[in-house]
């Protein structure tokens, strides 16, 4: 029972959260979190970012939205929630330990 109230939650949090600004914070999440230092990191030059951010700008917020949450699971990150513009903290607060 409480799984279920825990997605009809979600469900209603993301249907409430812009489609625009949706895509520009997952986004901006993985030009974030998803930048390493190996050799093998593509972080912003990932084309598959490149082509979601191309399609959030074109207003094929659907499209982006959906290829930025399938990259940060192929990247083992857990996809952040949607969340309202006045809840997020900016990349630099002590929320994120910056």
């Amino acid at each position: 029972m409480e799984i279920v109230t825990l997605l009809v939650a979600a469900q209603l949090a993301q249907a409430t959260v812009d489609p625009a600004a949706r895509c520009r914070q997952l986004v901006a999440f993985y030009d974030r979190y998803g930048v390493g230092r190996s050799l093998n990191s593509d972080g912003r030059r990932n084309h598959t970012r490149i082509l979601a951010d191309l399609y959030c700008q074109e207003g094929n917020t659907e499209k982006g939205i959906a290829m930025m949450e399938k990259l940060l699971r192929d990247k083992a990150f857990t996809v952040p929630p949607p969340a309202q513009p006045e809840t997020v903290p900016p990349l630099e607060s002590p929320e994120y330990g910056v």
